[in-house]
Order: C-alpha cells, then sequence, then structure tokens
C-alpha cells in the first residue's frame, strides 16, 4: 500500500470502531439508570447516598456507564480493527487468525469484570469508606462515584486482555517465549508500577490485587506461545 492507501484503511477502521462503540453506547444508555442503581446497592451500604452536585451530573454518569460498557462489550471488533489493519504488514497469511480471538477477547473481558466486581471493588470501596468516616461523613457525587467503579472495570476487562495481545504479537513476530522469559523481571516490576498507579487507595493489598493478575495473565501466556511456537514454526516451513 500507498502511504494514502494506508490513511484510507485507518480512517476505515477507526470509523468501524467508531461507529461500534457509539452504536452500542446508545443501546446501553437505556438501562443505565438501572445499572447504576445496581452498582450502588453492590459496593455501598444503605446510609450511603449518591448526590447529584449538579443538574447534568445523572445524565453524565448514565452516558460514562454506556460509552466505557460499549467498550468493553465492543472489545472484539476493536481488536478485529486493529489486528487487520496492522498484520497485513506483516504476514498476510495470519489475517484469518483473527477469527480464533474473538470469542476468547470477550470471554476475557467478562472474566476481567467478574474479578473487578467479586474481588477489587469491595476491597477498595470498604477502604476508602473506613478512611472516611474516620475524618468525614460520606457525601458522594454520583458522577464522580461512578466514574471511579467504571474506571476499575474497564481497566480490569482491559487488563485480562493480556494474553489475546500478546499471543497476537508473539503470532506476527513483535515478541516471542525467549523475548519474554529474558525480560521477565521488567514486566513484573512494571506490573507493580503500574498497580501502584492504578491503586485508589494506596493500600498494598490493593496494589498486589491489580499487580497479581497481570503477573499471572503474563505466565500463562508464556506458556500457550511456548506452545504456539511449535506449530508457527512447522507451519513456516510447511509448502
Amino acid at each position: 500500500m500507498s502511504f494514502t492507501e494506508h490513511l484510507r484503511e485507518l480512517r476505515k477502521r477507526l470509523l468501524i470502531s467508531i461507529v461500534t462503540v457509539f452504536g452500542l453506547g446508545v443501546i446501553l444508555f437505556i438501562p443505565a439508570p438501572y445499572v447504576i442503581e445496581f452498582l450502588k446497592n453492590a459496593y455501598f451500604p444503605k446510609n450511603v447516598e449518591l448526590h447529584a452536585f449538579g443538574p447534568a451530573d445523572a445524565i453524565l454518569a448514565e452516558f460514562k456507564f454506556s460509552i466505557y460498557a460499549a467498550i468493553v462489550l465492543g472489545l472484539p471488533v476493536l481488536l478485529y480493527q486493529l489486528w487487520m489493519f496492522v498484520v497485513p504488514a506483516f504476514h498476510p497469511r495470519t489475517r484469518k487468525l483473527v477469527y480464533l480471538y474473538i470469542a476468547p477477547s470477550l470471554l476475557l473481558a467478562l472474566v476481567g469484570l467478574a474479578f473487578a466486581h467479586f474481588v477489587v471493588l469491595p476491597r477498595i470501596v470498604g477502604t476508602l469508606l473506613l478512611v472516611t468516616n474516620h475524618i468525614a461523613t460520606p457525601t458522594f457525587g454520583i458522577e464522580s462515584t461512578i466514574n471511579f467503579i467504571l474506571l476499575i472495570f474497564l481497566a480490569f476487562a482491559l487488563i485480562f486482555q493480556t494474553p489475546i495481545i500478546m499471543i497476537a504479537l508473539a503470532r506476527i513476530g513483535i515478541i516471542s517465549s525467549a523475548f519474554l522469559r529474558r525480560n521477565r523481571k521488567y514486566f513484573i516490576f512494571g506490573f507493580f508500577v503500574f498497580g501502584a498507579i492504578l491503586a485508589p487507595d494506596g493500600n498494598p493489598i490493593t496494589m498486589a490485587l491489580m499487580a497479581v493478575p497481570m503477573y499471572l495473565l503474563y505466565e500463562v501466556s508464556l506458556w500457550i506461545i511456548v506452545l504456539l511456537e511449535k506449530s508457527w514454526r512447522a507451519q513456516a516451513v510447511a509448502p
């Protein structure tokens, strides 16, 4: 492709991605009030109420829910568009492999959401409420509170895409199992730095809840790549 053709291809992929997120967002805006009510009851005691400090706060909370949820549900399409834009520059034969990643991508996103819901968010919100109750009366804004919860959900939906991304990068030759083994300690350090940045309460346990899943997914991805590399080498020498 010429440079202009690459730009046209990029515009096409971006347009499809934007339309996907926007379309899902419109649909998800309908159940937004009910989901927000569920999230409030799931993580906060009954004596804690969410307040709207401005006339648009409730609408903004619903809008952010619909967009974040659309990104999570649209991950297979978004990753597909990214793959179809990048992969032809490496090896056209690998284009068809994208279909093997679509279902696992959505499944891993749902596992990430479940981990955030059952393990991470109760711990974080509980710690923050404990700290708040010592020095102040909890009075939370609905927009900022829902935004905080949704960002945690989105972060874990993306974190759990690690195997998909690593396997795809290995398939097109950017990384290898040898590279991952050689640089394991740097990745582990990066995971804990990232966990410290994401942890809103500064609690070491919360940091570990962020970092440990990334490390475990890294190790799982590494050994999957080790197994797949044998078949990839066989395909490469096949006529």
